[in-house]
């Protein structure tokens, strides 16, 4: 099982991004979900989160102008940026608790926590 992000790159300040964060392997489904980010010299720090209930919630600096979403069918969930500024320069990364079988030999379910690699987001004129 893998979480793979994408859609990170270089973009000027006021632009837009939209991160995916796909789980590949054998998903039953995913639960909660998580963005989280690190610039140098920082600590990762949680960005945004939606629940198995579909309830969101966002640190104040984002706040009005990220969205994150999911498409449980996809096994996905979006981090949509808007209005970037450069302090939101950072590697973005997603965790997720996943619905996994318990192993190879046991399809039982059990919530699992993955995360993945990251993509780089840039926010420069």
């Amino acid at each position: 099982v893998q979480l793979v992000e994408s859609g990170g790159g270089l973009v000027q300040p006021g632009g837009s991004l939209r991160l995916s964060c796909v789980a590949s392997g054998p998903v039953i489904d995913i639960s909660g979900m998580y963005w989280y980010r690190q610039s140098p010299g920082t600590q990762r720090a949680l960005v945004a989160s939606i629940s198995n209930a579909g309830f969101t919630d966002y640190t104040d600096s984002v706040k009005g102008r990220f969205t994150i979403s999911r498409d449980k069918t996809r096994h996905a969930v979006y981090l949509q940026m808007n209005n970037l500024k450069s302090e939101d320069t950072a590697v973005y990364s997603c965790d997720g608790d996943l619905v996994v079988p318990r192993s190879d030999t046991d399809p039982h379910p059990h919530v699992q926590h993955f995360w993945g690699q990251g993509t780089q987001v840039t926010v420069s004129s």
